[in-house]
């Protein structure tokens, strides 16, 4: 009971693994996360939403709701200061698909490294934001030997300059620029259309661009104006679920916002969000049913492949491939909302054991996450 009468929840349809978890405590309600508005809301005291559901004024005024909870890593779509006025605790889900979005980016290089027959301890990687996800990409690039360049103003400021460059001189000196930041409208640290013309212009010809962040932080038509002379990797579109149909023909990789679709970072991001409502509303809601199993094929044989890149790409692309995906994308641009909602099963690094005789090689690879 809450307030003398029986809990109401709203839930997205398209959160995983959470029905049947909250009917024992509360009346649910699943809406497809566009189709939560005011008057789906009226009698609700909790919220569980992902991005496409925008929290502000226009949707909360006037109800009941003391609760948001977003299983996903950002709360750009939601009005934090309305709520914090309002007394409504937002709760989200921060680093929960990271290893899932390292994932993507490292199948993107394995793309890369194909086309370019770059040498991996040749090529340098920029990671523009340090948080969870570019920490653990810049992570991955370090086990593979290349030389990393990292950039996040605020960490700079915290913590000093020697772990961190500018922004001009990443961009400089970066073959692929890694875009892992938070969407910022306003401030010092605002990243809303930081991609723009004096961006790419300061990128060096040839190079990779990969954003897995925000389809904001950048502008689309100057992605498309540089599209012929830099090489663009999107899983992130401005006005998802409408994607600019020019930008997508010119862009090298481009899918549908998936690149933390992974079962365990959906897991993640569900259980963070339930063990918040379980606290919340003193719930003893069974949080068991989050664990995922390894995939039946989970063991990967590389012999004694003993150059690292080759092993690179076959043992990552067992996992995953991002290709697939960039091909049902273009295949069908206006089914984007359907290609994220019906994804399918993806598993991450850890739950694959690799089999490789070369010691290097199993060293770099474990610690991309590949169990020995």
């Amino acid at each position: 009971m809450f307030q003398g009468r029986a809990l109401k929840f709203v839930v997205d349809d398209k959160i995983p693994f959470v029905r049947g978890l909250l009917e024992p405590f509360a009346e649910v309600s699943y809406k497809k996360g566009s189709e939560i508005a005011p008057g789906t809301i009226n009698d609700a005291d909790a919220l569980l939403i992902r991005t496409r559901t925008k929290c502000d004024k226009s949707l909360l005024e006037n109800s009941p709701v003391k609760f948001i909870g977003s299983a996903t890593i950002g709360t750009d779509h939601i009005d934090e200061e309305y709520c914090r006025q309002n007394e409504i605790t937002v709760v989200n889900a921060p680093g929960c698909n990271s290893g899932s979005v390292m994932q993507y980016v490292t199948s993107v290089w394995t793309r890369i490294f194909e086309k370019e027959q770059w040498n991996l301890k040749s090529t340098t990687l920029g990671v523009i934001g340090v948080g969870h996800v570019g920490s653990k990409v810049a992570a991955a690039g370090r086990a593979l030997g290349m030389n990393v360049l990292l950039n996040d103003p605020p960490r700079m400021r915290q913590e000093g300059s020697e772990a961190y460059t500018d922004l001009d001189n990443l961009l400089k000196n970066s073959d692929i620029v890694s875009l892992h930041v938070p969407l910022n409208r306003a401030g010092k640290d605002a990243t809303h259309h930081m991609v723009d013309k004096t961006f790419l212009e300061k990128m060096n010809k040839g190079a990779w661009l990969i954003n897995t962040s925000r389809g904001e932080v950048a502008v689309s038509g100057d992605l498309t104006e540089y599209s012929s002379v830099l090489n663009l990797a999107l899983d992130v579109w401005e006005h998802e679920p409408e994607i600019n149909s020019e930008l997508l023909a010119r862009a090298r990789i481009a899918t549908p916002h998936i690149a933390g679709y992974s079962l365990d970072g959906k897991a993640k991001g569900s259980e963070m969000v339930i063990s918040a409502v379980a606290s919340f509303f003193n719930l003893d809601i069974d949080k068991n049913g989050f664990r995922i199993e390894d995939p039946d094929d989970h063991l990967i044989s590389l012999g004694s492949e003993g150059d690292l890149k080759e092993a690179f790409i076959r043992a990552v692309r067992k996992t995953y491939d991002v290709a697939s995906d960039d091909e049902l994308l273009r295949r069908n641009p206006g089914g984007f909302e359907d290609l994220r909602g019906n994804y399918r099963k993806r598993w991450e690094f850890h739950h694959y054991k690799v089999d490789v005789a070369e010691q290097e090689t199993k060293r770099a690879l474990n610690h991309l996450g590949f169990r020995n």
